[in-house]
């Protein structure tokens, strides 16, 4: 288990310093000057030049690898072009919003999506198997910012059932402040018992965490009645099928725990899609998250945010992969010899 562990964290390592020296490359690449863009148009040679000094503009380019790998191991993420604050602190911002949002659509997913795939493999070939498969392909078929606009219209301006936009209503921020621990509103607000803000959080994040969830709902849906049906023609069914097992309790008790290991492996995927999938649903419910900050760096050309932004959904997409592989040798001890 410890070889396994450590053959896992040496690629996981590798996977982090690719995406480093790629965010390098790309911050180079890009068409501008950042002294420019930081001192301003007007600015004279003498301060653009004070400026390249810096932020090192001036050195060699496997000199400024080295000292921008140096600065990320010592958490100096560079500073931000459109708001003039250090990155690393813009991203703690952000990022708790869009790990809320995320993290809500794949509780989502997963309460639904896996009893889903199981439903439809327990009536492969009959009319709730063909029920499943259509909604999942419609789920992971229609385009979000289009889902997030009529669910939008429909629940919240049609049928008034939740609001429109926001992370909670505003106003409680006078009748009822949030005292911060984590930045992420629905657990602080929990934490310290403001309920409020609790209620109205979670009436905020019923539409956009619906939205979000579609597509890894759709996907693991899917996943998960191809991997039971598969399962279910193996050997070890076929002899609980002959000591007397009912089909159901078949796939629930002795399929879907060897099913799951291609299921977390999804989770791992779309967790860290759903992040920047979330980008889009972020904008048409002006969710305070990683979306609005990426769209501003976008719109400004501000690449230390935009490589922020990247390494931080790579590091994301890494540590999910890594909590995956894990479980999976947990649930499946054969994973380890791969």
């Amino acid at each position: 288990m410890l070889r396994y562990l450590g053959r896992r964290l040496g690629q996981a390592l590798l996977v982090v310093a690719g995406v480093v020296v790629l965010t390098f490359a790309v911050m180079r690449l890009v068409p501008g000057d950042p002294a420019v863009a930081f001192a301003g148009p007007k600015a004279t040679p003498e301060q653009l030049a004070e400026v390249r000094r810096q932020f090192g503009l001036d050195e060699s380019l496997p000199l400024q690898l080295l000292n921008h790998v140096r600065d990320l191991l010592s958490g100096d993420w560079g500073i931000s072009l459109h708001t003039r604050q250090p990155v690393r602190d813009d991203l703690y911002q952000a990022f708790p919003a869009s790990l809320e949002l995320v993290g809500a659509a794949l509780l989502i997913a997963v309460v639904v999506g896996i009893p889903v795939g199981v439903l439809a493999a327990r009536h492969q070939m009959r009319l709730p198997d063909l029920g499943v498969r259509v909604g999942s392909m419609l789920a992971v078929s229609v385009p979000v910012f289009w889902l997030a606009l009529v669910m939008q219209l429909v629940f919240a301006g049609h049928l008034g059932w939740f609001p429109v936009a926001g992370e909670y209503d505003s106003s409680l921020d006078t009748t009822s402040p949030l005292t911060l621990w984590t930045n992420i509103t629905v657990v602080d607000a929990l934490i310290t018992g403001n309920w409020p803000i609790f209620t109205s959080t979670l009436q905020h994040l019923v539409l956009p965490a619906l939205v979000v969830a579609a597509y890894p709902a759709g996907v693991i849906a899917q996943m998960t009645r191809a991997a039971l049906i598969e399962e279910a023609g193996q050997d070890h069914t076929r002899l609980e099928r002959a000591l007397g097992f009912g089909e159901t309790s078949i796939l629930t008790k002795f399929a879907l725990r060897p099913a799951l290991n291609p299921v977390l492996s999804l989770i791992a995927l779309v967790f860290a899609y759903s992040i920047v999938n979330g980008f889009l649903v972020e904008a048409v419910f002006n969710w305070p998250g990683l979306g609005r900050y990426a769209a501003d760096s976008i719109r400004s050309l501000d690449t230390p945010a935009i490589a922020g932004v990247t390494l931080l959904v790579a590091l994301v997409y890494v540590l999910a992969n890594l909590v995956v592989d894990i479980l999976q040798a947990f649930v499946d001890p054969r994973t380890r010899a791969r």
